[in-house]
Protein backbone atom coordinates (compact mmCIF):
# COMPACT_ATOMS: atom_id res chain seq x y z
CA UNK A 1 0.00 0.00 0.00
CA UNK A 2 2.85 2.35 0.85
CA UNK A 3 4.50 1.79 -2.53
CA UNK A 4 1.27 2.64 -4.39
CA UNK A 5 0.86 5.81 -2.34
CA UNK A 6 4.47 6.83 -3.05
CA UNK A 7 4.01 6.24 -6.77
CA UNK A 8 0.81 8.30 -6.75
CA UNK A 9 2.46 11.25 -5.00
CA UNK A 10 5.47 11.00 -7.32
CA UNK A 11 3.24 11.21 -10.39
CA UNK A 12 1.47 14.28 -9.02
CA UNK A 13 4.78 15.95 -8.15
CA UNK A 14 6.19 15.36 -11.64
CA UNK A 15 3.06 16.82 -13.20
CA UNK A 16 3.26 19.93 -11.01
CA UNK A 17 6.93 20.42 -11.85
CA UNK A 18 6.34 20.25 -15.60
CA UNK A 19 6.70 23.65 -17.26
CA UNK A 20 3.79 25.19 -19.20
CA UNK A 21 5.75 24.85 -22.43
CA UNK A 22 6.33 21.15 -21.81
CA UNK A 23 2.66 20.60 -21.10
CA UNK A 24 1.70 22.50 -24.23
CA UNK A 25 3.90 20.23 -26.32
CA UNK A 26 2.33 17.04 -25.05
CA UNK A 27 0.01 15.42 -27.54
CA UNK A 28 -2.67 12.91 -26.71
CA UNK A 29 -1.73 10.53 -29.50
CA UNK A 30 2.05 10.93 -28.90
CA UNK A 31 2.88 11.72 -32.52
CA UNK A 32 6.66 12.02 -33.09
CA UNK A 33 7.87 15.61 -33.08
CA UNK A 34 11.04 17.35 -34.24
CA UNK A 35 12.78 20.52 -33.18
CA UNK A 36 13.38 23.43 -35.48
CA UNK A 37 17.01 24.30 -36.19
CA UNK A 38 18.93 27.52 -36.53
CA UNK A 39 20.95 27.46 -39.76
CA UNK A 40 24.46 28.87 -39.83
CA UNK A 41 26.01 29.22 -43.27
CA UNK A 42 29.72 28.96 -42.49
CA UNK A 43 30.53 30.82 -45.69
CA UNK A 44 33.93 31.35 -47.29
CA UNK A 45 37.06 33.49 -47.07
CA UNK A 46 36.06 35.53 -50.10
CA UNK A 47 35.89 32.79 -52.71
CA UNK A 48 32.87 30.84 -53.94
CA UNK A 49 32.87 27.58 -51.93
CA UNK A 50 33.51 25.91 -48.58
CA UNK A 51 33.19 22.33 -47.39
CA UNK A 52 33.91 19.54 -44.94
CA UNK A 53 34.88 15.88 -45.27
CA UNK A 54 32.38 13.04 -45.07
CA UNK A 55 33.00 10.03 -42.76
CA UNK A 56 35.47 12.10 -40.75
CA UNK A 57 34.76 13.97 -37.52
CA UNK A 58 34.45 17.61 -38.52
CA UNK A 59 32.03 18.50 -35.68
CA UNK A 60 33.10 17.98 -32.08
CA UNK A 61 31.16 17.71 -28.82
CA UNK A 62 31.56 21.44 -28.19
CA UNK A 63 29.91 22.46 -31.46
CA UNK A 64 33.16 23.41 -33.21
CA UNK A 65 33.43 22.71 -36.96
CA UNK A 66 36.51 22.06 -39.10
CA UNK A 67 36.67 22.33 -42.88
CA UNK A 68 38.03 24.43 -45.71
CA UNK A 69 36.97 27.47 -47.70
CA UNK A 70 38.02 29.31 -50.84
CA UNK A 71 39.87 32.59 -50.51
CA UNK A 72 39.55 35.34 -53.10
CA UNK A 73 43.05 34.53 -54.41
CA UNK A 74 43.33 32.68 -57.69
CA UNK A 75 45.64 29.64 -57.63
CA UNK A 76 48.60 30.48 -59.87
CA UNK A 77 49.25 26.76 -60.45
CA UNK A 78 45.73 25.99 -61.69
CA UNK A 79 45.01 23.53 -63.28
CA UNK A 80 48.27 21.74 -62.44
CA UNK A 81 47.51 22.11 -58.74
CA UNK A 82 43.88 21.10 -59.04
CA UNK A 83 43.59 19.58 -55.58
CA UNK A 84 39.99 20.73 -55.20
CA UNK A 85 39.52 21.16 -58.94
CA UNK A 86 38.93 24.85 -58.29
CA UNK A 87 40.57 28.06 -59.36
CA UNK A 88 41.03 29.51 -55.88
CA UNK A 89 43.45 28.99 -53.02
CA UNK A 90 41.54 27.32 -50.17
CA UNK A 91 42.39 27.50 -46.47
CA UNK A 92 41.49 25.34 -43.50
CA UNK A 93 38.76 26.79 -41.30
CA UNK A 94 37.44 26.42 -37.79
CA UNK A 95 34.00 27.64 -36.70
CA UNK A 96 33.51 28.31 -33.00
CA UNK A 97 30.90 30.32 -31.09
CA UNK A 98 29.72 32.24 -34.12
CA UNK A 99 33.15 33.03 -35.50
CA UNK A 100 34.99 31.51 -38.46
CA UNK A 101 38.78 31.43 -38.19
CA UNK A 102 41.15 31.04 -41.13
CA UNK A 103 43.64 28.45 -39.83
CA UNK A 104 46.06 29.33 -42.60
CA UNK A 105 48.55 27.16 -44.46
CA UNK A 106 52.28 26.53 -44.50
CA UNK A 107 54.27 29.63 -45.57
CA UNK A 108 53.60 30.72 -49.14
CA UNK A 109 50.61 30.76 -51.44
CA UNK A 110 49.26 27.34 -50.50
CA UNK A 111 45.98 25.48 -50.23
CA UNK A 112 45.13 23.74 -46.95
CA UNK A 113 42.18 21.90 -45.41
CA UNK A 114 41.18 20.59 -41.98
CA UNK A 115 39.66 17.10 -42.06
CA UNK A 116 39.12 16.44 -38.34
CA UNK A 117 38.56 18.28 -35.07
CA UNK A 118 39.06 16.68 -31.66
CA UNK A 119 36.93 17.43 -28.62
CA UNK A 120 39.89 19.40 -27.28
CA UNK A 121 39.83 21.65 -30.38
CA UNK A 122 42.85 20.24 -32.26
CA UNK A 123 42.50 20.08 -36.05
CA UNK A 124 44.38 17.90 -38.53
CA UNK A 125 44.61 17.96 -42.30
CA UNK A 126 47.09 19.00 -44.95
CA UNK A 127 48.81 21.98 -46.52
CA UNK A 128 50.59 22.36 -49.81
CA UNK A 129 54.30 23.04 -49.52
CA UNK A 130 55.73 26.04 -51.36
CA UNK A 131 58.80 25.47 -53.49
CA UNK A 132 58.56 21.67 -53.49
CA UNK A 133 57.25 19.97 -56.60
CA UNK A 134 56.31 16.30 -56.45
CA UNK A 135 58.25 14.88 -59.41
CA UNK A 136 55.82 11.97 -59.70
CA UNK A 137 52.78 14.22 -60.12
CA UNK A 138 54.26 17.47 -61.33
CA UNK A 139 52.32 19.52 -58.77
CA UNK A 140 53.21 21.17 -55.44
CA UNK A 141 53.79 18.58 -52.71
CA UNK A 142 51.51 18.46 -49.68
CA UNK A 143 52.25 17.59 -46.08
CA UNK A 144 50.15 16.44 -43.14
CA UNK A 145 49.67 19.26 -40.64
CA UNK A 146 48.29 19.82 -37.15
CA UNK A 147 46.71 23.07 -35.98
CA UNK A 148 47.27 23.62 -32.26
CA UNK A 149 46.90 26.79 -30.19
CA UNK A 150 46.84 28.94 -33.30
CA UNK A 151 49.99 27.42 -34.79
CA UNK A 152 50.38 25.09 -37.77
CA UNK A 153 52.81 22.17 -37.42
CA UNK A 154 54.30 20.46 -40.48
CA UNK A 155 54.26 16.73 -39.61
CA UNK A 156 56.45 15.80 -42.58
CA UNK A 157 56.38 12.52 -44.50
CA UNK A 158 57.74 8.99 -44.18
CA UNK A 159 61.23 8.24 -45.52
CA UNK A 160 61.50 11.36 -47.65
CA UNK A 161 58.20 10.96 -49.51
CA UNK A 162 56.59 13.96 -51.15
CA UNK A 163 52.97 13.54 -50.05
CA UNK A 164 51.20 13.03 -46.72
CA UNK A 165 47.75 13.83 -45.29
CA UNK A 166 46.47 13.76 -41.70
CA UNK A 167 42.90 12.53 -41.33
CA UNK A 168 42.35 12.35 -37.59
CA UNK A 169 43.65 13.71 -34.29
CA UNK A 170 42.49 12.62 -30.85
CA UNK A 171 42.26 14.50 -27.56
CA UNK A 172 45.75 13.25 -26.65
CA UNK A 173 47.25 15.01 -29.67
CA UNK A 174 48.01 11.81 -31.58
CA UNK A 175 47.58 12.20 -35.34
CA UNK A 176 46.92 9.48 -37.93
CA UNK A 177 46.98 9.65 -41.70
CA UNK A 178 48.76 8.38 -44.80
CA UNK A 179 52.10 9.17 -46.42
CA UNK A 180 53.93 8.16 -49.55
CA UNK A 181 57.54 7.06 -49.13
CA UNK A 182 60.24 6.65 -51.80
CA UNK A 183 60.16 2.85 -52.06
CA UNK A 184 59.21 1.77 -55.63
CA UNK A 185 55.79 0.08 -55.72
CA UNK A 186 54.28 -1.65 -58.78
CA UNK A 187 50.75 -1.48 -57.34
CA UNK A 188 50.56 2.24 -56.57
CA UNK A 189 49.62 4.54 -59.49
CA UNK A 190 52.17 7.11 -58.29
CA UNK A 191 55.02 4.62 -58.18
CA UNK A 192 55.93 4.58 -54.48
CA UNK A 193 54.50 2.93 -51.38
CA UNK A 194 51.62 4.38 -49.37
CA UNK A 195 51.71 3.81 -45.60
CA UNK A 196 49.49 4.60 -42.64
CA UNK A 197 51.24 6.68 -39.99
CA UNK A 198 50.80 7.64 -36.36
CA UNK A 199 52.38 10.95 -35.30
CA UNK A 200 52.96 11.80 -31.65
CA UNK A 201 55.39 14.00 -29.78
CA UNK A 202 57.11 15.09 -32.97
CA UNK A 203 57.72 11.61 -34.38
CA UNK A 204 55.94 10.08 -37.40
CA UNK A 205 55.73 6.29 -37.09
CA UNK A 206 55.13 3.92 -40.02
CA UNK A 207 52.47 1.47 -38.79
CA UNK A 208 53.55 -1.14 -41.33
CA UNK A 209 51.31 -3.41 -43.39
CA UNK A 210 49.63 -6.81 -43.24
CA UNK A 211 52.36 -8.22 -45.48
CA UNK A 212 52.00 -6.27 -48.71
CA UNK A 213 53.57 -3.01 -49.88
CA UNK A 214 50.80 -0.53 -48.95
CA UNK A 215 48.42 0.41 -46.14
CA UNK A 216 45.94 3.28 -46.08
CA UNK A 217 43.41 4.34 -48.71
CA UNK A 218 43.13 1.12 -50.67
CA UNK A 219 39.40 0.65 -51.21
CA UNK A 220 38.60 -1.32 -54.38
CA UNK A 221 35.77 -2.72 -56.48
CA UNK A 222 32.80 -3.06 -56.36
CA UNK A 223 32.75 -0.34 -53.67
CA UNK A 224 35.67 2.07 -53.74
CA UNK A 225 36.08 3.48 -50.24
CA UNK A 226 39.11 3.95 -48.07
CA UNK A 227 39.61 5.71 -44.77
CA UNK A 228 41.97 6.22 -41.84
CA UNK A 229 40.32 6.73 -38.44
CA UNK A 230 41.57 6.79 -34.85
CA UNK A 231 39.85 6.79 -31.46
CA UNK A 232 40.87 8.47 -28.23
CA UNK A 233 42.75 5.33 -27.16
CA UNK A 234 45.14 5.79 -30.09
CA UNK A 235 43.82 2.78 -32.03
CA UNK A 236 43.88 3.21 -35.82
CA UNK A 237 41.86 1.53 -38.57
CA UNK A 238 42.29 1.44 -42.34
CA UNK A 239 43.12 -1.30 -44.89
CA UNK A 240 46.26 -2.95 -46.22
CA UNK A 241 47.53 -5.30 -48.89
CA UNK A 242 48.23 -8.68 -47.31
CA UNK A 243 50.92 -9.79 -49.80
CA UNK A 244 52.53 -8.96 -53.15
CA UNK A 245 50.44 -11.39 -55.24
CA UNK A 246 48.05 -9.70 -57.72
CA UNK A 247 44.59 -11.24 -57.99
CA UNK A 248 43.18 -12.16 -61.42
CA UNK A 249 40.83 -9.48 -62.66
CA UNK A 250 41.92 -6.70 -60.31
CA UNK A 251 45.67 -6.89 -60.86
CA UNK A 252 46.33 -5.94 -57.23
CA UNK A 253 46.86 -8.01 -54.06
CA UNK A 254 44.11 -8.82 -51.58
CA UNK A 255 43.13 -5.88 -49.34
CA UNK A 256 42.06 -6.56 -45.74
CA UNK A 257 40.83 -4.15 -43.05
CA UNK A 258 43.05 -3.74 -39.99
CA UNK A 259 43.01 -2.43 -36.43
CA UNK A 260 46.32 -1.15 -35.05
CA UNK A 261 47.13 -0.46 -31.43
CA UNK A 262 50.33 0.03 -29.50
CA UNK A 263 50.14 -3.35 -27.77
CA UNK A 264 49.18 -5.76 -30.56
CA UNK A 265 50.37 -3.83 -33.58
CA UNK A 266 48.42 -4.35 -36.82
CA UNK A 267 45.61 -6.92 -36.53
CA UNK A 268 44.05 -8.35 -39.71
CA UNK A 269 40.25 -8.18 -39.31
CA UNK A 270 39.67 -10.57 -42.22
CA UNK A 271 37.07 -10.35 -44.97
CA UNK A 272 33.69 -11.88 -45.79
CA UNK A 273 35.26 -14.13 -48.39
CA UNK A 274 36.38 -11.70 -51.07
CA UNK A 275 39.69 -10.08 -51.94
CA UNK A 276 38.84 -6.53 -50.86
CA UNK A 277 37.71 -5.03 -47.58
CA UNK A 278 38.35 -1.84 -45.66
CA UNK A 279 37.65 -0.45 -42.20
CA UNK A 280 35.85 2.89 -42.28
CA UNK A 281 35.17 3.84 -38.65
CA UNK A 282 35.56 2.74 -35.03
CA UNK A 283 34.47 3.72 -31.55
CA UNK A 284 36.35 3.89 -28.26
CA UNK A 285 35.41 0.26 -27.51
CA UNK A 286 37.45 -0.82 -30.56
CA UNK A 287 34.33 -1.90 -32.45
CA UNK A 288 35.05 -1.42 -36.15
CA UNK A 289 32.73 -0.99 -39.14
CA UNK A 290 33.45 -1.02 -42.86
CA UNK A 291 32.76 -3.15 -45.90
CA UNK A 292 34.07 -6.33 -47.46
CA UNK A 293 33.64 -8.14 -50.74
CA UNK A 294 32.03 -11.56 -50.65
CA UNK A 295 33.53 -14.58 -52.39
CA UNK A 296 33.83 -13.89 -56.12
CA UNK A 297 34.14 -10.13 -55.57
CA UNK A 298 30.86 -9.40 -57.36
CA UNK A 299 29.21 -8.04 -54.22
CA UNK A 300 30.16 -6.20 -51.02
CA UNK A 301 28.46 -6.11 -47.60
CA UNK A 302 28.86 -3.89 -44.54
CA UNK A 303 30.55 -5.48 -41.54
CA UNK A 304 31.01 -5.02 -37.81
CA UNK A 305 34.16 -6.35 -36.13
CA UNK A 306 33.97 -6.77 -32.37
CA UNK A 307 36.56 -8.58 -30.21
CA UNK A 308 37.76 -10.86 -32.96
CA UNK A 309 34.38 -11.60 -34.57
CA UNK A 310 33.58 -10.25 -38.06
CA UNK A 311 29.81 -9.98 -38.58
CA UNK A 312 28.17 -9.57 -41.98
CA UNK A 313 25.49 -6.90 -41.46
CA UNK A 314 23.77 -7.92 -44.68
CA UNK A 315 21.72 -5.89 -47.15
CA UNK A 316 18.03 -5.45 -48.00
CA UNK A 317 18.22 -8.26 -50.53
CA UNK A 318 20.73 -6.61 -52.86
CA UNK A 319 24.42 -7.12 -53.54
CA UNK A 320 25.98 -3.88 -52.27
CA UNK A 321 26.34 -2.29 -48.87
CA UNK A 322 28.82 -0.44 -46.67
CA UNK A 323 28.96 1.00 -43.14
CA UNK A 324 30.00 4.60 -42.52
CA UNK A 325 29.65 5.23 -38.79
CA UNK A 326 29.25 3.69 -35.35
CA UNK A 327 28.36 5.09 -31.92
CA UNK A 328 29.63 4.00 -28.51
CA UNK A 329 26.70 1.58 -28.14
CA UNK A 330 27.84 -0.37 -31.20
CA UNK A 331 25.00 0.80 -33.45
CA UNK A 332 26.15 1.13 -37.06
CA UNK A 333 24.90 3.24 -39.98
CA UNK A 334 25.51 3.15 -43.71
CA UNK A 335 23.67 2.11 -46.86
CA UNK A 336 22.67 -1.09 -48.66
CA UNK A 337 20.76 -2.05 -51.80
CA UNK A 338 17.44 -3.86 -52.06
CA UNK A 339 16.48 -6.85 -54.23
CA UNK A 340 17.71 -6.41 -57.78
CA UNK A 341 19.82 -3.44 -56.69
CA UNK A 342 17.00 -1.11 -57.68
CA UNK A 343 17.59 1.24 -54.75
CA UNK A 344 20.27 2.11 -52.22
CA UNK A 345 18.81 2.83 -48.77
CA UNK A 346 20.29 4.28 -45.60
CA UNK A 347 20.34 1.81 -42.74
CA UNK A 348 20.66 1.47 -38.98
CA UNK A 349 22.08 -1.80 -37.66
CA UNK A 350 21.05 -2.36 -34.07
CA UNK A 351 21.21 -5.50 -31.94
CA UNK A 352 21.46 -7.83 -34.89
CA UNK A 353 18.75 -6.16 -37.00
CA UNK A 354 19.26 -4.13 -40.18
CA UNK A 355 16.66 -1.34 -40.24
CA UNK A 356 15.78 0.35 -43.54
CA UNK A 357 15.57 4.12 -42.99
CA UNK A 358 14.08 4.70 -46.44
CA UNK A 359 14.48 7.58 -48.87
CA UNK A 360 12.88 10.93 -49.64
CA UNK A 361 10.00 10.98 -52.12
CA UNK A 362 11.20 10.78 -55.76
CA UNK A 363 14.70 9.61 -54.77
CA UNK A 364 16.29 6.24 -55.50
CA UNK A 365 19.30 6.47 -53.16
CA UNK A 366 20.06 7.44 -49.58
CA UNK A 367 22.89 6.86 -47.13
CA UNK A 368 23.44 7.55 -43.45
CA UNK A 369 26.77 9.02 -42.32
CA UNK A 370 26.71 9.36 -38.54
CA UNK A 371 24.82 8.37 -35.38
CA UNK A 372 25.09 9.89 -31.91
CA UNK A 373 24.49 8.42 -28.45
CA UNK A 374 20.83 9.48 -28.61
CA UNK A 375 20.31 7.26 -31.68
CA UNK A 376 19.82 10.27 -33.96
CA UNK A 377 21.09 9.67 -37.50
CA UNK A 378 21.99 12.04 -40.32
CA UNK A 379 22.64 11.48 -44.00
CA UNK A 380 21.60 12.36 -47.53
CA UNK A 381 18.87 11.28 -49.94
CA UNK A 382 19.30 11.73 -53.69
CA UNK A 383 19.20 10.06 -57.10
CA UNK A 384 22.68 8.55 -56.85
CA UNK A 385 24.07 11.78 -58.21
CA UNK A 386 25.42 15.05 -56.83
CA UNK A 387 22.96 17.16 -54.88
CA UNK A 388 20.23 15.69 -52.75
CA UNK A 389 18.51 16.50 -49.47
CA UNK A 390 20.05 16.28 -46.01
CA UNK A 391 18.00 14.18 -43.61
CA UNK A 392 17.56 13.49 -39.90
CA UNK A 393 16.22 10.23 -38.46
CA UNK A 394 14.99 10.16 -34.88
CA UNK A 395 12.09 8.84 -32.79
CA UNK A 396 11.93 5.66 -34.91
CA UNK A 397 11.47 7.56 -38.15
CA UNK A 398 10.56 8.29 -40.86
CA UNK A 399 13.54 10.31 -42.11
CA UNK A 400 12.91 14.06 -42.17
CA UNK A 401 14.16 16.54 -44.74
CA UNK A 402 16.24 19.01 -42.71
CA UNK A 403 15.30 21.75 -45.17
CA UNK A 404 11.84 21.63 -43.60
CA UNK A 405 13.20 22.20 -40.09
CA UNK A 406 15.10 25.44 -40.82
CA UNK A 407 13.57 28.91 -41.28
CA UNK A 408 11.82 29.39 -44.64
CA UNK A 409 13.50 31.60 -47.19
CA UNK A 410 17.04 30.38 -46.62
CA UNK A 411 19.34 30.81 -49.60
CA UNK A 412 21.16 27.56 -48.74
CA UNK A 413 19.70 24.20 -49.70
CA UNK A 414 20.92 21.49 -47.29
CA UNK A 415 22.11 18.60 -49.42
CA UNK A 416 24.20 16.42 -47.06
CA UNK A 417 24.14 16.08 -43.27
CA UNK A 418 27.50 14.55 -42.37
CA UNK A 419 28.05 14.78 -38.59
CA UNK A 420 25.79 14.92 -35.52
CA UNK A 421 27.07 15.26 -31.96
CA UNK A 422 25.40 14.33 -28.67
CA UNK A 423 23.94 17.84 -28.39
CA UNK A 424 22.07 17.14 -31.67
CA UNK A 425 24.08 19.80 -33.51
CA UNK A 426 24.53 18.89 -37.18
CA UNK A 427 27.17 19.81 -39.75
CA UNK A 428 27.04 19.24 -43.46
CA UNK A 429 27.06 20.66 -46.95
CA UNK A 430 24.58 22.86 -48.77
CA UNK A 431 24.14 24.44 -52.16
CA UNK A 432 23.35 27.99 -53.21
CA UNK A 433 21.10 28.64 -56.18
CA UNK A 434 24.15 29.34 -58.36
CA UNK A 435 25.57 25.89 -57.58
CA UNK A 436 28.26 26.98 -55.11
CA UNK A 437 28.78 24.68 -52.14
CA UNK A 438 28.91 25.95 -48.54
CA UNK A 439 29.49 24.16 -45.24
CA UNK A 440 26.75 24.60 -42.66
CA UNK A 441 26.01 24.05 -38.97
CA UNK A 442 22.54 23.44 -37.52
CA UNK A 443 21.81 24.28 -33.88
CA UNK A 444 18.62 22.71 -32.49
CA UNK A 445 16.10 25.00 -30.87
CA UNK A 446 15.74 22.82 -27.78
CA UNK A 447 16.17 22.82 -24.01
CA UNK A 448 19.92 22.35 -24.35
CA UNK A 449 20.23 25.52 -26.43
CA UNK A 450 18.06 28.11 -24.65
CA UNK A 451 17.74 31.74 -25.70
CA UNK A 452 19.28 31.27 -29.14
CA UNK A 453 18.50 34.32 -31.24
CA UNK A 454 16.01 33.66 -34.07
CA UNK A 455 15.30 30.13 -32.82
CA UNK A 456 11.76 28.77 -33.22
CA UNK A 457 11.18 26.66 -30.11
CA UNK A 458 7.90 25.17 -31.28
CA UNK A 459 7.81 21.57 -32.47
CA UNK A 460 7.09 20.07 -35.88
CA UNK A 461 5.09 16.86 -36.23
CA UNK A 462 6.79 14.19 -38.30
CA UNK A 463 3.83 13.84 -40.66
CA UNK A 464 3.91 17.58 -41.31
CA UNK A 465 7.31 17.23 -42.98
CA UNK A 466 6.75 13.99 -44.85
CA UNK A 467 5.45 15.49 -48.09
CA UNK A 468 6.66 19.06 -47.80
CA UNK A 469 8.34 20.48 -50.90
CA UNK A 470 11.89 21.79 -50.51
CA UNK A 471 13.09 25.05 -51.97
CA UNK A 472 15.33 23.34 -54.53
CA UNK A 473 13.32 20.24 -55.35
CA UNK A 474 14.55 20.56 -58.91
CA UNK A 475 17.91 19.29 -57.69
CA UNK A 476 16.23 15.90 -57.28
CA UNK A 477 14.28 15.18 -60.43
CA UNK A 478 11.42 12.67 -60.17
CA UNK A 479 12.90 9.21 -60.44
CA UNK A 480 11.81 6.96 -63.27
CA UNK A 481 11.90 3.18 -63.05
CA UNK A 482 15.50 2.22 -62.31
CA UNK A 483 17.15 -0.59 -64.30
CA UNK A 484 19.30 -1.27 -61.25
CA UNK A 485 22.36 0.27 -59.69
CA UNK A 486 25.58 -0.84 -61.33
CA UNK A 487 28.93 -0.83 -59.50
CA UNK A 488 29.70 2.35 -61.46
CA UNK A 489 26.54 3.99 -60.09
CA UNK A 490 27.54 3.08 -56.55
CA UNK A 491 31.02 4.49 -57.05
CA UNK A 492 29.56 7.64 -58.58
CA UNK A 493 27.44 8.10 -55.47
CA UNK A 494 30.46 7.65 -53.22
CA UNK A 495 32.35 10.30 -55.19
CA UNK A 496 29.40 12.72 -55.07
CA UNK A 497 28.95 12.72 -51.31
CA UNK A 498 31.08 14.98 -49.20
CA UNK A 499 34.26 16.30 -50.74
CA UNK A 500 37.15 13.89 -51.20
CA UNK A 501 40.05 15.82 -52.75
CA UNK A 502 42.65 13.65 -50.99
CA UNK A 503 41.45 10.54 -52.79
CA UNK A 504 42.58 11.99 -56.11
CA UNK A 505 46.14 12.42 -54.86
CA UNK A 506 46.77 9.57 -52.42
CA UNK A 507 44.20 6.96 -53.40
CA UNK A 508 45.91 3.68 -54.20
CA UNK A 509 43.78 2.92 -57.23
CA UNK A 510 43.02 5.45 -59.97
CA UNK A 511 39.47 6.73 -60.25
CA UNK A 512 37.64 5.34 -63.24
Amino acid sequence: MKSRTLAWFTAILLALLATPSQLAEQDKDDKPKHHHYKLIDIGTFGGPTSGTQDELKVLNSRGMVAGFADTATLDPNYPNSCFFCGRYISHALQWRNGRVTDLGALPGLNTSAAFWISDSGLSAGFSELSGTIDPLLGVPAMHAVLWKNGDILDLGTLDGGYESVAFTVNTRGQVAGVSQNLVPDPFDPFGTQQRTFLWQNGVMQDLGTLGGPDAGLLGGLPVRKGNVEMNDRGQVVACSYIDYNPNPGTGVPTVDPFLWDNEKGMVDLGTLGGTNGCAINLNNRAQVVGYSNLAGDASAHPFLWDRGVLTDLGTFGGTFGFANGINESGEAVGAATNAGDQNLDAFLWKQGTLIDLGRMPRDICSMSFAINSKHQIVGTSNNCSPGGRAFLWENSGPIVDLNNLIPPGSSLHLSQAININDRAEISGLGMLANGDQHAFLLIPCDENHPNIEDCDYSHVEANATANADTRMAGANLPATASPGLSPDAIRQLLRSVGSRPWRHRLGSQPQK
